[in-house]
């Protein structure tokens, strides 16, 4: 039985699955646009000008997707151990959460305008660890279950957060966590099928691309984005002043705009998330070396997500001035890129991922 490592890898058999850290990078760079890029507020599929907001919600919801991808190729994969080895791996995940969570905190503190989604993101890691030896099925119900709760939860504790500072708002509401645990439970279910398989693969893009198609044209048809939901709370439901009763329900239940917490907003994007990952690992892994070393710049990225992550919010903090625009973010890809490809050339693993491995090793041995 192969042994499980310490590091918190995307890995099988011994080697890294290079098309998971490629959808990493996508969702990085996802998240990166939406805070620099200069794009569109709302998404409109009849005006191509507003495509680039699809990156909206989106981004973190595969980022999230990913997380728990992770937490499964490490917990396992399709056959998670039993004790001991499970509470040794639930022991440093938890240590890896608190750390996580601690970064986040000191992120926020550095005062950019972006929504930290670290601390919630370590929160995940912690609701996750009871679920670590769950069947798909369960994994799936689970998921489907938060879906259904996700938006009256952000709405019960909306009033906690009256008065709240840009920090306070960051800890739960812009991110809510059973939203959030959704997306996490989703990925882990993922990683317990057979990732690597090009059968699995196929039907993991298949499956998410309907189910979000099929998402987003009911909520579309059944609860059209207001014109005034530009003044919605991100996270929160948003409903117009003058709905009825019956556009209301629909609004905070089948609404499609993203980070709305609707049951079509959680379950398209989780979709989309799924089909990304699959399409990326359709492309890039079992191809051979030469494909792998095309996607080089992408899976590098990918290797390091902490570290690009908080080096993204430290730059924004240390040029407040940046424009945003298309160009700034191109300007971070290429820095991003040539970053993690020196670093990982010449140092190996990321510099946040070895510190975050390496207290959880020593606190959990």
């Amino acid at each position: 039985m192969t042994a499980v490592r310490p590091a918190l890898a995307t890995e099988v058999r011994g080697a890294r699955l290079s098309g998971v850290d490629v959808a990493r990078a996508v969702a990085l760079f996802g998240m990166v646009a939406a805070h620099v890029g200069g794009i569109a507020e709302q998404l409109d599929w009849s005006d191509p000008a507003s495509w680039s907001a699809v990156v909206n919600g989106r981004s973190s919801t595969l980022f999230a997707v990913l997380a728990g991808v992770s937490v499964g190729l490490v917990s396992g994969r399709q056959h998670p151990p039993g004790p001991p080895a499970i509470t040794r791996i639930r022991g440093r995940l938890a240590v890896r959460a608190l750390v996580i969570v601690l970064i986040g905190i000191m992120l926020m503190g550095l005062g950019t305008s972006v929504y930290v989604i670290l601390p919630t993101y370590g929160a995940l890691f912690l609701l996750v660890l009871p679920a670590l030896r769950w069947r798909r099925r369960t994994l799936l119900v689970a998921a489907g279950v938060c879906a259904l709760v996700s938006a009256p939860a952000a709405i019960a504790i909306v009033p906690l957060y009256a008065g709240a500072d840009m920090f306070g708002v960051q800890l739960g509401l812009v991110y809510p966590v059973i939203t959030f645990l959704a997306f996490v439970l989703v990925g882990l279910a993922v990683a317990r099928s057979v990732l690597e398989e090009r059968g699995t693969q196929i039907a993991l893009l298949a499956s998410g691309a309907l189910v979000a198609a099929t998402a987003y044209v009911v909520g579309s048809v059944a609860a059209p984005v207001p014109v005034d939901a530009g003044d919605a709370f991100p996270g929160v439901p948003f409903v117009p002043e003058g709905a009825t009763v019956g556009q209301g329900f629909a609004q905070v239940f089948l609404s499609p705009r993203d980070h709305s917490g609707s049951i079509v907003d959680v379950v398209g994007s989780a979709g989309v998330a799924v089909a990304v990952i699959a399409l990326c690992t359709l492309l890039v892994d079992g191809r051979g070396r030469t494909v792998e070393r095309i996607a080089t710049p992408l899976s590098a990225v990918g290797s390091m997500p902490l570290t690009i992550y908080a080096l993204h919010l430290v730059v924004i903090a240390a040029l407040p001035a940046l424009p945003q625009q298309a160009a700034t973010w191109w300007w971070f890809v290429f820095g991003a890129v040539l970053f993690a490809m020196l670093w990982q050339r010449f140092l190996g693993r990321g510099p946040a991922e070895r510190l975050v491995a390496r207290i959880a090793a020593s606190v959990v041995r």
